[in-house]
């Protein structure tokens, strides 16, 4: 599909910038966690992911500079793969990570055959994906997936525009596991979890799902 509004901003200097400004390390995105949710990422991810094989392939879409990746690296994961669209993030992941596969790229058309993948996972990716475009992007994930589904999103009980850095038609909240749901029968839901945020009205929710 062409490039989309979305896709140009987050491809160019409002990425960038949103780049710089992300945790650059396993602990710097634990500690910021901890203040935002009185949890730390590591945790979550042992929550979610602790009992499944140490040699699942496990991609995340929306990938920055790798830092989730590495979390989960840390927790033994050996089969590790991210997709980025902003260029200037993936060469910063390829240089400072080891044994993590990164590839430009984008949700709308992931480079990967159908079923290559036991996990997919996104974490603040499908918020800024506009609502005519989600259908693709739910769709790319779920057929890339053997399995598992993953994601932490924004959360809202209805689909809402939110101004974003101070730019409309940059982020939208809504229950994005019952996204996929609606759109997929042979998807369920075995494990949500909310998470409000501590210094702010924000919600977000961490679903996981699985293919039966």
């Amino acid at each position: 599909m062409p490039l989309t509004e979305q896709d140009i901003a987050w491809s160019g200097d409002f990425g960038r910038e949103y780049t710089d400004r992300s945790p650059g390390t396993p602990e710097d995105m634990d500690a910021l966690y901890a203040r935002e949710y009185g949890t730390t990422r590591s945790e979550l991810n042992e929550k979610f992911l602790g009992r499944m094989p140490r040699d699942s392939r496990i991609l995340e879409v929306g990938s920055n500079v790798g830092v989730q990746l590495e979390l989960l690296q840390r927790m033994g994961f050996t089969d590790l793969w991210g997709v980025e669209l902003q260029e200037r993030a993936v060469d910063i992941a390829r240089a400072r990570t080891k044994g993590i596969t990164f590839i430009q790229g984008s949700v709308f058309d992931i480079p990967f055959k159908d079923a290559w993948f036991d996990v997919v996972f996104t974490s603040g990716l499908l918020i800024h994906v506009s609502p005519e475009n989600l259908p693709t992007a739910v769709s790319e994930i779920h057929r890339c997936t053997r399995e598992y589904v993953w994601t932490m999103e924004y959360y809202s009980t209805e689909p809402a525009s939110v101004v974003y850095r101070g730019r409309p038609g940059m982020l939208w909240t809504r229950n994005f596991g019952r996204a996929f749901t609606d759109a997929f029968q042979d998807l369920k839901r075995i494990r949500i979890l909310r998470l409000p945020h501590i210094l702010s009205a924000v919600e977000d929710q961490m679903c996981l799902l699985v293919k039966r």
